[in-house]
């Protein structure tokens, strides 16, 4: 299956509790940090959850 990266580019601060357990959730723990995962549905569902915080690398 196919893996994407996914950077972390901004804050979590002053957000819903929802969105900062997505962001651990992938593995974030600092800003711009870049975790990869495989491109399952759950993964490509959370990652637009917060895509407003989160950039995919190529």
């Amino acid at each position: 299956m196919a893996t994407i990266k996914i950077k972390q580019v901004r804050s979590a601060i002053k957000r819903p509790a929802v969105q900062k357990a997505t962001i651990k959730a992938l593995g974030f723990r600092k800003l711009n940090q870049v975790v990869e995962h495989e491109a399952t549905p759950q993964i490509m569902g959370m990652v637009k959850k917060v895509q407003h915080l989160l950039e995919v690398v190529e």
